[in-house]
Order: C-alpha cells, then sequence, then structure tokens
C-alpha cells in the first residue's frame, strides 16, 4: 500500500523530468536571444553548461527511479517527451544562431531526421496507449540515441574552445562525426520501434 501511495505522488525522478521540461525555455533564450554576451566563447560554453547539467537529469532521474521502485506510467511517457524538447530546442537554437552557421547546411538534414524520428515514435507510443493501454518505455536502444543525439549537441558547441587548431577549428571535423553518428542512431532506433509495434499501426484495422 506505502508503495502504491509514493509512486502516486510526484516522486523525485518525476520532479527531476518537469525540471528538465522548464529549463528548455532558460536554454533557449541563451541560445537565441541577443543577450549581451562579452564574446562567443562565454556563450557556447553557458549553452553548453546548461545543456549538459539539464541532460545529466536524466541519467539521475532513471537510476532513482529504478533503485527505490518509483518507475510510472507519468515518468515512462514524460521523461522521454523531456529528452525531445531539449534536443529539439538545442537543434532549432543551432540552427538559429549565426555562431553555428557554417555547420547548418549539413546540421539542418540531421535535425530534420531527429524530429522526423522523435514525433513517428511518440506518435506510435500514443497509438499504443490508446489501443491497448500499453506505455512503451524508452528501450536500451533508444537511451543510446538519446546519449548520441546530446554528446553530437555539447560537442558542436564546444569544439572551437577545446580543438580551436586546424582541421577542426576550419572544417569542424568533430562535429560532422558526431552529427553523423546521432543521424545513425537516430535511424537505427526509430526503424527498430516501427519493426517492433508496427502491429499497432495495422493500415488493415
Amino acid at each position: 500500500m506505502d508503495a502504491e501511495k509514493k509512486k502516486k505522488k510526484m516522486n523525485l525522478p518525476n520532479k527531476l523530468t518537469l525540471f528538465r521540461i522548464c529549463m528548455v525555455p532558460v536554454f533557449l533564450v541563451v541560445l537565441v536571444a541577443p543577450l549581451p554576451w562579452p564574446n562567443e566563447a562565454v556563450m557556447r560554453i553557458v549553452a553548453a553548461a546548461l545543456f549538459a547539467l539539464t541532460s545529466l537529469t536524466d541519467m539521475v532521474d532513471g537510476k532513482i527511479a529504478r533503485k527505490y521502485d518509483l518507475i510510472t506510467d507519468f515518468g515512462k511517457f514524460m521523461d522521454p517527451l523531456a529528452d525531445k524538447f531539449l534536443v529539439f530546442s538545442a537543434m532549432l537554437g543551432i540552427l538559429v544562431n549565426e555562431a553555428f552557421a557554417d555547420l547548418r547546411p549539413v546540421f539542418v538534414w540531421a535535425a530534420a531526421i531527429v524530429i522526423f524520428r522523435e514525433l513517428a515514435v511518440t506518435s506510435i507510443r500514443l497509438v499504443a496507449a490508446g489501443k491497448s493501454g500499453l506505455v512503451i518505455a524508452a528501450s536500451w536502444l533508444g537511451k543510446i540515441k538519446t546519449t548520441t543525439q546530446m554528446a553530437a549537441v555539447v560537442v558542436v558547441f564546444l569544439e572551437p574552445l577545446i580543438l580551436p587548431f586546424k582541421p577542426f577549428a576550419e572544417y569542424h571535423i568533430l562535429s560532422y562525426v558526431f552529427i553523423a553518428l546521432m543521424a545513425v542512431m537516430t535511424l537505427w532506433s526509430g526503424i527498430d520501434y516501427l519493426a517492433r509495434y508496427w502491429k499497432f499501426l495495422d493500415p488493415e484495422k
């Protein structure tokens, strides 16, 4: 009975998930608002720090939920959704901010893959929940996908600062490697979800 009451309350993992969602507009302001930064490096560091710290709450809330048996349907649904909000905001901010203009012709395609995949998988989750009441938690492949997305964003922010020499500074080699890895893992995990839950999308039903 006590365990059931704990699950029904807004437990710590769910609070961390809501915190992650609330940090999205703050992060976007840093990325796209015309704030009086002393220089571009400061903006990149602040954006990377906010993004990384907020992303870490994803790992922390999952560990707490599993360790103390605080896994809820709310957490299964909102936790991956919070990750999507954060990643989407980062990608849109990168595409809008002129500091990342050199990467834009390639990054826009990777961002499109990510957004399309996330919307498709979210739709599958909603259909599955509507037809069978099944709440689809993030798979191990989905977690790897999320990790590569977050790593790619941090690398795009910080590469000019941590590798300020040729050819990295001029050609963004590390950023392109991580963007490609992100795109591949996003496609792979999306195809995996479609294969496993296609039965809920039967066009004859």
